[in-house]
């Protein structure tokens, strides 16, 4: 696919509104490994090719690990991923999901057990912000930078 706007180009303000609530969740005091799997749970629903690989490199050079990323689709049957992570992924997905989850009372209260108000506002944030970079991304096909070569159409 061919890249169809450059945001940064034909509107920077834009650009730089989503930049100012991103810069709110990375220094809100969550820790930026669980923002990262956030951002490559949500990016995997929305199926985010852009935000996949920034995120994943983002993760990794965090010190993160392949196989935790690889298990992101599957988070509910991998044992690798605490309480907490887990009250985050299910909180990720239903608000990425909110026109078919309404993000149910079971999730908040999960969620709601795990994290304080403040962080649950964090959290919804950064689910929020995730899925605006998503939403420009895709709408405007924003190319992912891969490292290996290209595959001829």
């Amino acid at each position: 696919m061919k890249p169809r706007i450059d945001v940064t180009k034909v509107n920077p303000a834009v650009y730089k509104a989503v930049y100012a609530l991103q810069s709110y969740v990375d220094q809100s005091g969550l820790d930026k490994k669980l923002l990262e799997l956030i951002k490559i749970r949500a990016s995997q629903i929305n199926g985010c090719a852009y935000c996949l690989v920034m995120h994943t490199n983002d993760a990794r050079k965090i010190g993160e690990s392949d196989e935790r990323m690889h298990l992101l689709n599957a988070w509910r049957e991998a044992p690798i991923y605490t309480a907490r992570e887990r009250a985050a992924l299910a909180w990720t997905e239903a608000v990425t999901l909110v026109s078919e989850t309404h993000v149910p009372d079971e999730v908040y209260d999960q969620v709601r057990k795990q994290f304080s108000e403040k962080e649950i506002v964090d959290l919804t944030a950064a689910v929020a912000a995730i899925n605006t970079w998503n939403r420009i991304a895709i709408a405007l096909r924003a190319e992912p930078q891969v490292a290996s070569e290209k595959v001829a159409a």
